[in-house]
């Protein structure tokens, strides 16, 4: 444990910080889930509104600083496939 004032509270904040950025990469993760299932059972109208929430929130995840630009960009890329469908693939 440190012994430096500001240290203990670095070691908070980063712990706070750890917290919010799993909450959401644990979102992103439930909603593709939740649209790999829509898309499976063939009800496109909860596909396309669990993929619009699942861009949304990797979105404001890259924004946050949650996750890298780039991890965004290929979840997106990877969410738009799933959406397409196994037939147009």
């Amino acid at each position: 444990m440190a012994n430096i004032h500001s240290q203990k509270k670095r070691i908070l904040r980063a712990e706070r910080e750890r917290l919010e950025n799993r909450r959401y990469t644990s979102r992103i993760k439930t909603y593709f889930r939740r649209l790999e299932r829509a898309v499976e059972t063939g009800d496109d109208a909860a596909a396309d509104n669990e993929h619009q929430a699942l861009v949304q929130t990797i979105d404001k995840a890259v924004k946050r600083g949650a996750l890298h630009r780039n991890t965004g960009a290929r979840k997106k890329s990877r969410a738009a496939r799933v959406r397409r469908g196994p037939s147009e693939q």
